[in-house]
C-alpha cells in the first residue's frame, strides 16, 4: 500500500522510471513548482534529456546509489507498481531507509489538490480526449495544468503547470490507482475488459469504474459515452441507484450520437451528435448541447458545428466528451469548439510521418483490439476515396493480452488489406513458450493477406516491397514498432525494398 497523498513530503522527489510517458509529465510539473527532482531510467530518451535540461538529476540504469543524485536522500520515491519490479535496487534501498514509496497517481493527486480536476477515464481514448480537452480550455483562455500520456503535437510537451484553476489529466485504470483522485468532472469514454493480468476478472475491471465514479466531489459530474455499452451501463446503473434513493452527490449526464442517446434514454443527454460528414481532412459534426448544460452552468445550450481534424467516428465522440466537460467547468462554448477544431493531434495517435512514392505512412499507439479496429476503420475512410489499400504493421503488446484477445485482434486486423505481424513485445512479461504472433495471424480473415516477420531489421524492407501507390501504411502497437515508420519512408524513397 502507498502512503496517503496528503501526508507526503514532496521536497525532494526521486522517480524510478522517470522517462516514461506518465512519469515524465509529473516530473515536469514538480520542477515547474520548484521541487527538487531526481530519477533513473533504463535508457536515454528525449524525455530524459528534456528533464535534465529542466533541472532534474537523472541516471541511466538502476542502482541504490541513485537515491543520492540530488545530493541527499529523497523525501519520497515514486514508481509505477505495474512497470517497475518490487526488487528494483532503488525501491529496496528506499524501503530499508524508511523512505515512503508511492505511486505516480498519488503524486498526481497531490498536485491536483486545490484545483478543479477534470479527469478523462476509459479503456480507450484517454490520451486523445485529454489532449482535446487541453486544447479546448487553452482556447478558452483557462491555462489549465495538465498531465497527458502522450505529447501534444502543437505544445510539444505532455505536461504543464498552468496558472488557471483547472487541472486536466488522464485517469489510468490499469492498476486501480485512479481511485486516488477527486474529480469535479469525470469522463468515461468506454469500458471494455483489459488489464486482466491485474484485475483477473471482467467483473472486477468494470467495478473499478463504478468506484471511480464515487470519487467525484459533491456537485460534480460524471460524463458517460452512451454509444459504448460499458460506459452506458455504468451511467444507467448510477441513475437507477439515485432513483432508488441511494445517496449520490454528483450528477450523471450522457453524450453520444442521437442513436446512442435514444438507446439509453434513462441517462439525461447533455451533448448529442446529430450528424457527421466525413471528409479527406477529417470530420464535421452537428453537435447539440441540451438544456442540461444550461441548467449546470447557465450557458451553452444550442447547436454547433464541431470540426475534428483527426479521422474516425471515435474521435468525434472523444471531441464531444472534451467539449462537454470543458463547458461544464464554465469555459466559453464557442471558444471550446474553436479550440477543438484547431487540435492537430498527439504523437503516436494516427500520427502522419510522410509520403513517399504515393504511399502515406502513419504511426499509432493502438494496442487493444478495439483501438486497432478504430484506427483501421479511420484509415479505411481516408483511403477509400483514392482506391488505395491499407498495409498494417502490428506488434502485439504483452503475452497475456495477446493470448486473451488473439481472436479479437485477428478480427480487427482483418479490416486491413495486408498485415505484417511482428514478434510480441513482452515489456514487463517473460516470453511464453510456444506463443508468438502467429496465434493472431492464423485467425485473420482469409480475405486479408498476412505475413509473420520476426526479424525486426527486415520489416521495413518487407513493407516497402508490399506497398503500392495510393496505399496507406500504418505501424501499430505500444512497443518498438514506432521506430519503423521513418525507416519505411527511407526505404520507399531509396527504392531499397529488401
Amino acid at each position: 500500500m502507498s502512503e496517503q497523498p496528503q501526508t507526503t513530503d514532496l521536497t525532494r522527489v526521486h522517480m524510478v522510471g522517470i522517462g516514461g510517458a506518465g512519469m515524465s509529465g509529473i516530473a515536469r510539473i514538480l520542477l515547474d513548482r520548484g521541487y527538487k527532482v531526481s530519477g533513473s531510467d533504463m535508457k536515454e530518451s528525449r524525455s530524459v534529456m528534456a528533464l535534465r535540461t529542466a533541472g532534474a538529476a537523472i541516471q541511466v540504469g538502476h542502482s541504490a546509489d541513485n537515491l543520492r543524485l540530488s545530493g541527499e536522500l529523497p523525501s519520497v520515491v515514486v514508481t509505477s507498481f505495474a512497470a517497475i519490479p518490487q526488487d528494483n535496487p532503488e525501491l529496496v534501498a528506499a524501503r530499508e531507509a524508511g523512505i515512503p514509496v508511492i505511486r505516480r497517481s498519488d503524486v498526481l493527486a497531490l498536485l491536483m489538490q486545490n484545483r478543479r480536476a477534470f479527469l478523462l477515464a476509459g479503456t480507450h481514448g484517454k490520451t486523445s480526449t485529454t489532449s482535446m480537452a487541453v486544447a479546448a480550455l487553452q482556447a478558452a483562455h483557462q491555462d489549465p495544468s495538465f498531465a497527458i500520456g502522450g505529447q501534444l503535437n502543437r505544445a510539444g510537451t505532455n505536461a504543464h503547470h498552468g496558472t488557471g484553476e483547472i487541472f486536466v489529466a488522464e485517469a489510468d485504470e490499469s492498476d486501480g490507482s485512479f481511485l486516488s483522485y477527486s474529480p469535479e468532472v469525470a469522463v468515461v469514454t468506454n469500458i471494455e475488459p483489459d488489464h486482466l493480468d491485474y484485475f483477473k476478472t471482467e467483473a472486477a475491471y468494470r467495478e473499478v469504474f463504478e468506484k471511480f465514479a464515487h470519487c467525484i466531489v459533491p456537485g460534480g459530474y460524471l460524463v458517460a459515452c452512451l454509444d459504448d455499452p460499458g460506459s452506458a451501463a455504468l451511467a444507467e446503473g448510477l441513475v437507477a441507484a439515485a432513483a432508488r434513493g441511494e445517496a449520490q452527490p454528483f450528477t450523471v449526464v450522457g453524450y453520444g450520437t442521437a442513436e446512442g442517446c435514444d438507446a439509453h434514454s434513462s441517462v439525461p443527454p447533455a451533448a448529442i451528435i446529430d450528424s457527421t460528414e466525413v471528409t479527406a481532412e477529417g470530420t464535421v459534426s452537428t453537435l447539440r448541447l441540451t438544456e442540461a448544460v444550461n441548467q449546470a452552468v447557465g450557458q451553452g445550450a444550442g447547436t454547433y458545428s464541431l470540426r475534428v481534424a483527426i479521422p474516425g467516428t471515435h474521435m468525434v465522440l472523444n471531441a464531444t466528451a472534451a467539449a462537454l466537460g470543458s463547458v461544464l467547468l464554465g469555459a466559453d462554448v464557442e471558444k471550446v469548439i474553436e479550440g477543438i477544431g484547431g487540435f492537430d493531434g498527439v504523437r503516436r495517435r494516427f500520427e502522419y510521418h510522410g509520403t513517399r512514392r504515393e504511399v502515406e505512412v502513419y504511426d499509432d499507439y493502438a494496442h487493444h483490439p478495439t483501438e486497432v479496429a478504430a484506427v483501421l476503420s479511420a484509415a479505411r475512410q481516408r483511403v477509400q476515396a483514392r482506391g488505395g489499400r491499407i498495409v498494417a504493421i502490428f506488434q502485439p503488446h504483452l503475452y497475456s493480452r495477446t493470448i486473451s484477445f488473439a481472436a479479437e485482434f485477428a478480427e480487427a486486423l482483418s479490416l486491413a488489406d495486408q498485415v505484417v505481424l511482428l514478434d510480441i513485445f513482452g515489456a514487463r512479461e517473460e516470453p511464453v513458450e510456444g506463443v508468438d504472433s502467429r496465434i493472431i495471424g492464423n485467425k485473420i480473415d482469409s480475405a486479408t493477406e498476412w505475413v509473420f516477420e520476426p526479424d525486426f531489421s527486415a520489416v521495413a524492407g518487407v513493407v516497402a516491397n508490399l506497398a503500392q501507390p495510393g496505399d496507406m501504411v500504418l505501424t501499430i502497437g505500444a512497443g518498438t514498432v514506432t521506430m519503423l515508420a521513418d525507416e519505411i519512408l527511407l526505404q520507399l524513397e531509396s527504392g531499397d525494398r529488401g
